[in-house]
C-alpha cells in the first residue's frame, strides 16, 4: 500500500517477544485489524496482558485510509468506507475518539423513462421522497409500499440489533424478540426476491430495495439458501435503524482509535509480525510467528485470531472450510469536480452524496446475476456510488477543497471472483471500462473528463477485483465478508458467543464469526467477552 498515513503504527519487536513480568500473555491475537483492535483495547481495559500480531506494516485491514495517488492530498477508505453495524457502546465501552455523519440523501438512482433522462431520489424530507416517487411510477402506491416495508425493516432493526453484543439467542429467542410473524417469514424465512415482488410493482423500486441484499453477495433474488436474505439483513439492521453514516476523516481514523484505545490499555502491537502455526493443549497455547529477522514465538492463555476461517484452519492444522468466493469491484476516484447530470431536476451534489445506483433495475440484476452465473462478465455491470468527500471533506488537503475537488467511491455486483482466474488484469480492465460507460450513460459529460490526475500525470483512478484483494488483504476468494454472512442466531457448533473453535483456548474474532461482517468490531467484542467470561470477570 502506498504513501500510509504518517500516524500508522510501526512498532517492532525482537524476534522473540515477551512482556516485562509476563512469561505468558493472557492474550495473544492474530491479526491487527479493527476487530482484533477492539479485542485487544477490551481485555487490556480489563487488565489482561495482549499481543497483537499484525503480518503487515501497518494495522487497520480492510478499514484504513491511504494516499493511493501519487502526490495528491487525498486520504481515501481504500477498502471498506461506510460504518452502520459499528455498535454506539464500543465506541463509548473503549472511549474511541471517533465520529460519523450521516447522510442527508439515502439514494439516487438515475433512469431513461419515455425518452427522457430521470430517476429516483430517496431523501431531504418525506414530501420530497414521495413527490419523487410519485413522478417516476405515476402513483403513490409505490411510496406507501416504500413506507411499510421500511417501517417493518426499522421495526426488526430494533429489535434484533441489541443482540449483536450479547451471547448468541436462539433461533426461537430471536424470533419472540422480533415477536412480527410476518416480518420473520419476509426477512428469514422466504427468498427475498418474493417480497420485493409482492409489495413493489416498479423495476427500478424493486431493485433499489434488492441491492442492500447483493453488497459482496453473489446470488439471485430468489436463491433458495437465502444468502441475500442474511445479506439483506445486515444491511437494514445497523444501529438499530440501518443507516449507514461516513467515518469522519475516513475509515482510518477508526482503526487508528482502536490502536491507540488499545496501546493506552496497555496492548502490545507490533507489525511485520506474520503468525505461522498455532499450537494448543486448550489451556495453554504457543504463537509462532515470522519477522525479518526469523522466527519467534509467544505463549498465551488464549489466542484469538483476526483473519478468515480458512486462515485460522491453516495455523492450527484443521481441516479447512469450503472455499469462499467474492462478488464485487471496489474502484476509487478522485474527480476535479463532480460531473453534470442528464437530469436536470437533480443536483449532483445531492445525486453523489447518498448511494448512486447504476445498472441496478430488478431485471438488470437478474440479467446480470444470470451472466456472470454463466460465466461472462454483465453486460450492463450494476454498481454504486457514493461521495465521501461531501459529507466529510476533512479528508481532502485544503487546497484541493478550495478548489472544489470531491471523491468517488464505487462498488460493483455481480462479479465473481471465478471471471478474473485467467487473466485478472485484463478482465479488470474490460470490466471497469463497462461499468464506468454504465455511469457516462446518466451523465452529460464523461466521467473520465472530471477526473484529477496524479503528481505524474495519471489519472486518479484504481480499481480492486476479488482477487486483488485476496492478494492484497488475504480475504479468501476476495470475499469481503470471509464467508457467507450467517444468521444472527445459534445453530449447531456456533458456542455461545459465535466466535468458539473445535480448540477451547482459540477464538475466531473476525468477520467469518456469526454475527461478523461489516465494519462493526462485533466479533472482536464478543470474543473479548468470551475470554472475559471464562476467566471469572
Amino acid at each position: 500500500m502506498a504513501d500510509l498515513d504518517h500516524h500508522v503504527l510501526r512498532r517492532t519487536m525482537p524476534a522473540h517477544v515477551g512482556h516485562p513480568g509476563h512469561r505468558t500473555y493472557d492474550a495473544v491475537i492474530v491479526g491487527g485489524g479493527h476487530n482484533g483492535l477492539v479485542a485487544a483495547a477490551y481485555l487490556a481495559r480489563a487488565g489482561r496482558s495482549v499481543l497483537v500480531l499484525e503480518r503487515l506494516d501497518h494495522t487497520g485491514g480492510a478499514a484504513v485510509s491511504t494516499r493511493p495517488f501519487a502526490g495528491v492530498d487525498a486520504r481515501l477508505s481504500r477498502y471498506s468506507y461506510l460504518v452502520s453495524l459499528l455498535p454506539k457502546k464500543i465506541v463509548r465501552d473503549l472511549g474511541l475518539d471517533f465520529r460519523v455523519r450521516t447522510r442527508d440523501v439515502s439514494s439516487y438512482t438515475p433512469v431513461e423513462r419515455d425518452g427522457r433522462s430521470t430517476g429516483l431520489l430517496v431523501g431531504g424530507g418525506e414530501r420530497r421522497t414521495r413527490e419523487a416517487f410519485a413522478r417516476l411510477t405515476g402513483t403513490e402506491r409505490e411510496y406507501a409500499a416504500w413506507q411499510r416495508f421500511y417501517d417493518m425493516t426499522g421495526e426488526v432493526a430494533r429489535r434484533v440489533f441489541p443482540t449483536l453484543t450479547e451471547p448468541l439467542p436462539s433461533r426461537e429467542e430471536l424470533r419472540h424478540r422480533v415477536d412480527d410473524e410476518e416480518a420473520w417469514r419476509t426477512l428469514f424465512e422466504e427468498p427475498i426476491g418474493v417480497a420485493v415482488e409482492d409489495r413493489f410493482t416498479d423495476d427500478l423500486v424493486r431493485g433499489v430495495v434488492l441491492t442492500d441484499a447483493l453488497i459482496g453477495t453473489f446470488a439471485d433474488a430468489h436463491d433458495t439458501t437465502l444468502k441475500q436474505n442474511r445479506c439483506f439483513l445486515y444491511h437494514v439492521i445497523g444501529g438499530g435503524t440501518g443507516a449507514w453514516d461516513v467515518p469522519v476523516g475516513g475509515m482510518g481514523a477508526l482503526t487508528d482509535a482502536l490502536a491507540t484505545a488499545a496501546r493506552t490499555a496497555g496492548a502490545d502491537i507490533v507489525t511485520g509480525h506474520e503468525a505461522v502455526r498455532i499450537d494448543t493443549d486448550g489451556r495453554t497455547a504457543e504463537v509462532t510467528y515470522r519477522t525479518a529477522e526469523g522466527e519467534g514465538v509467544a505463549a498465551a492463555r488464549h489466542v484469538l485470531v483476526n483473519a478468515s476461517p480458512q486462515a485460522l484452519a491453516a495455523l492450527t492444522g484443521d481441516t479447512p472450510p469450503a472455499p469462499a468466493e467474492g462478488a464485487q469491484l471496489k474502484v476509487n476516484m478522485l474527480l476535479k469536480r463532480l460531473p453534470r447530470l442528464r437530469d436536470t431536476s437533480v443536483d449532483p451534489r445531492e445525486a453523489f452524496a447518498g448511494t448512486f445506483h447504476i445498472a441496478e433495475g430488478y431485471r438488470q440484476l437478474a440479467t446480470a446475476h444470470a451472466q456472470a452465473a454463466a460465466g461472462e462478465l454483465p453486460g450492463a455491470p450494476p454498481s454504486e456510488i457514493y461521495c465521501h468527500s461531501l459529507t466529510d471533506p476533512t479528508i481532502l488537503g485544503p487546497h484541493l477543497v478550495a478548489q472544489g475537488y470531491q471523491t468517488l467511491t464505487l462498488f460493483g455486483l455481480h462479479t465473481p471472483a471465478r471471471l478474473f482466474a485467467q487473466d485478472n488484469d485484463a478482465v479488470r480492465e474490460e470490466l471497469l471500462k463497462s461499468t464506468l460507460a454504465q455511469l457516462d450513460a446518466h451523465l452529460a459529460e464523461p466521467i473520465a473528463d472530471c477526473l484529477a490526475t496524479d503528481a505524474e500525470g495519471r489519472p486518479c483512478i484504481e480499481a480492486k477485483t476479488p482477487l486483488d484483494l485476496e492478494r492484497d488483504l488475504r480475504l479468501p476468494g476476495g470475499n469481503i465478508f470471509h464467508r457467507d454472512l450467517a444468521w444472527p442466531y445459534a445453530q449447531e457448533d456456533t458456542g455461545r458467543w459465535g466466535v468458539e473453535t473445535s480448540h477451547a483456548n482459540v477464538l475466531l474474532c473476525g468477520a467469518g464469526a456469526v454475527r461478523g461482517g461489516g465494519v462493526s468490531g462485533v466479533p472482536g467484542h464478543n470474543a473479548a467477552m468470551a475470554v472475559l467470561e471464562r476467566s471469572g470477570d
